[in-house]
């Protein structure tokens, strides 16, 4: 069974300070957004910008970053952009404790910690590809896929009683925590990890060496419309967030714990979705997978913009979600085991890193334009031309069969 395989105790440890950091993050879901509606008073122009120009700034700074993570020793890197984020979240506490608290102040942290997720992310994954077996890949993302769902399943409805009962500010401060405990499971992580190897060709001191990630993806002929749709997908989703968040707050008047209790309760069917994946795979193909899955991920964004108010708007909010939420749970892990056994050793962290910043440059965008577009008209307009449009992402998947592209010559880069 999939779900009882053993990868070990160094993956233990990546996994157990993985959760420890989803969990802290599941706390301070939509932190954020909510201290700058609750707090700063903020329109959906602002909560848009903030979830917008952060990501944005926070993806340009990851740029450089892709080089210097590839050459170096993951484990550190990991650490430090743990400690990164502690740090910068840490700042807002401290701010909101000395009414010093500001919007700018927040549009720096988001992007802050922004870069250094990228920057995680990509040495994680490079990682992680050295530290288990091939085959047990998708045995590994779909362990992670699930406690990403079940840590915002968990996480909200926690973070908005803490936020009724402690203040706005308590979910950052927990979230904060999370990243320093994080830092501390992977120091725990033993064994030496070889330095990867450098040559005079090494890209980390040429400027094209930033572009080699994009290089790989663009011209792989599975990964580029693979990158494309999944660009467009995550954009449109995230960029209702925002204006949800807007819609059920301010106009329809849901309290912190219901609007949690929305986004919260759906995330129980990541579980369903991640476990079934390697199952899926092995009797339908990864073929099928991409096509159907891919496709039946798209297709409910369209429901947001039926929401009422009471219980029947809450249910609806629900659904939605739950229906996306087992579709993406089920078609990440196998995407993430794609890429990385698409991807040569030697360019999984700048391959890792390209995709980050696609993606948070079209969530940045269109959660942007979302906002623009919700001030112009109104939230719901904004969540109907948003689900109308993601509905044409299933053009972009790869055709069949093609997904059978031949691994990359081994690596000898870790």
């Amino acid at each position: 069974m999939v779900g009882r395989r053993r990868l070990g105790r160094p993956f233990g440890w990546l996994w157990a300070s993985y959760a420890v950091s989803a969990y802290g993050s599941g706390l301070g879901f939509g932190a954020l957004p909510l201290i700058a509606v609750l707090v700063l008073r903020a329109g959906p122009a602002e909560v848009s910008a903030l979830s917008a120009v952060g990501p944005a700034v926070g993806a340009l700074i990851a740029v450089p970053l892709a080089p210097w993570v590839e050459f170096r020793r993951k484990r550190p890197v990991m650490i430090t952009m743990d400690l990164v984020r502690f740090a910068a979240m840490a700042t807002i506490p401290l701010g909101y404790a000395f009414g010093r608290l500001g919007f700018v102040q927040l549009l720096v942290v988001s992007a802050v910690v922004a870069a250094a997720k990228i920057a995680f992310n990509a040495a994680s994954g490079a990682y992680l590809k050295s530290l288990v077996r091939p085959d047990d890949l998708l045995v590994a993302n779909a362990r992670f896929e699930s406690t990403n769902w079940s840590s915002i399943a968990v996480g909200p409805p926690l973070g908005g009683a803490a936020i009724g009962l402690f203040g706005p500010v308590t979910t950052v401060v927990a979230d904060a925590l999370s990243y320093l405990l994080s830092a501390l499971g992977i120091t725990a992580i033993r064994g030496r990890e070889e330095a990867p190897r450098t040559t005079g060709k090494s890209p980390g001191v040429r400027a094209a060496g930033l572009l080699d990630g994009w290089r790989h993806i663009l011209g792989h002929p599975v990964l580029r419309p693979l990158y494309l749709n999944q660009l467009l997908v995550a954009g449109l989703i995230m960029a209702t967030e925002p204006v949800l968040a807007v819609l059920l707050l301010r106009r329809l008047g849901f309290p912190p714990w219901q609007y949690g209790l929305a986004f919260a309760l759906p995330c129980l069917g990541g579980l369903i979705g991640s476990r079934l994946a390697g199952r899926v795979v092995a009797r339908f193909g990864r073929d099928r997978v991409f096509r159907t899955v891919g496709t039946l991920r798209a297709v409910w964004l369209i429901g947001l913009a039926f929401v009422r108010p009471g219980v029947v708007g809450l249910v609806t909010v629900m659904v939605v979600e739950l229906a996306i939420i087992i579709n993406m749970s089920l078609y990440t892990p196998v995407l993430a085991t794609y890429r990385l056994e698409q991807t040569p050793g030697h360019l999984v962290a700048r391959t890792l890193t390209a995709w980050s910043i696609g993606s948070q440059a079209s969530i940045a965008t269109l959660t942007a334009l979302a906002g623009l577009l919700a001030d112009a008209t109104t939230p719901r307009t904004a969540l109907t031309i948003t689900g109308l449009l993601i509905l044409t992402t299933p053009l972009l998947l790869p055709h069949p069969n093609r997904t059978r592209h031949p691994e990359p010559e081994p690596s000898h880069s870790h």
